[in-house]
């Protein structure tokens, strides 16, 4: 065993993939529908990256976390019995993109079954993971997660390998992310929702991804990197990715894994 992992694993790699779709923006604004600029650059995740993501992740032979609102699923589901048949897991993110500490328990409680119905329906395996969308819990969450017999979280920030929230008696195994390892805060501009930062280049990104890389190496920690297909989907960007995949997949004792069976694992 290599410090916390099993056998010769010094660093597990999940890659997760957070299929918004045009559901963000709606909810953030329902009067986005009605702007065709912006909605066709949303779309562009589901209907062109996600497919040429799905390839580069094939040609590596790496299984990835796909978070799927519901409905960008009910929108898209071909897509959504792709990637689960070619050994994607397929994970909850919310119905339209709702983060849950703006929504009532009973409502938050509502998208969750929501959500669970339309992703079991399409893939015949209710989902196991779950990711709050912007990534902030409500103080119900956890709870409505335990009580729904999910495996894991994914949106706390508490440690840099997985850890164990309790919720009463039980347990829910924590995924934990972070803001440094998502393509969001270097990428997003979307003028119509007042997102106007100076864009970071494909390159800047890879040194702050390849350098979190090899200090979770360092540490024997886990690598979870956060990606939205609309964004990082783009042509030039998508190649940044296949280079740092590329990178990572020359250290020895290195481990890609589907978050959920990290936190099976964890588990148990």
């Amino acid at each position: 065993m290599s410090g916390i992992w099993h056998g010769d694993t010094r660093c597990v790699v999940m890659l997760g993939f957070d299929i918004d779709g045009v559901s963000s923006a709606i909810n953030r604004d329902p009067a986005s529908a009605n702007l065709p600029s912006l909605m066709s650059m949303r779309e562009y995740g589901p209907s062109v990256a996600t497919p040429r993501i799905l390839d580069v992740l094939e040609r590596r032979d790496i299984r990835a976390s796909f978070y799927i609102p519901g409905y960008v699923a009910e929108t898209h589901e071909g897509l959504v019995k792709d990637i689960h048949a070619r050994g994607h897991e397929v994970a909850h993110h919310g119905y339209m993109h709702e983060p849950p500490a703006t929504l009532s328990r009973a409502d938050e409680a509502d998208v969750l079954d929501r959500g669970i119905e339309i992703l079991e329906g399409l893939t015949g395996e209710a989902p196991a993971g779950y990711r709050s969308p912007s990534w902030e819990l409500s103080e119900n969450s956890l709870e409505l997660l335990a009580d729904r017999d999910f495996v894991y979280d994914s949106s706390l920030m508490g440690d840099d390998v997985p850890y164990r929230v309790y919720v009463d008696e039980r347990t829910l195994i924590e995924i934990p992310v972070h803001w440094e390892l998502d393509d969001a805060p270097y990428f997003n501009y979307a003028p119509s929702l007042g997102a106007r930062p100076v864009m970071a280049s494909p390159g800047q990104v890879y040194d702050v991804w390849s350098s979190g890389f090899e200090g979770a190496y360092h540490y024997g920690r886990a690598f979870v990197l956060t990606m939205h297909p609309y964004i990082i989907g783009r042509p030039g960007r998508v190649r940044m990715l296949e280079r740092l995949l590329d990178f990572i997949g020359g250290f020895r004792g290195v481990e890609f894994s589907r978050a959920v069976d990290v936190a099976r694992g964890w588990e148990g």
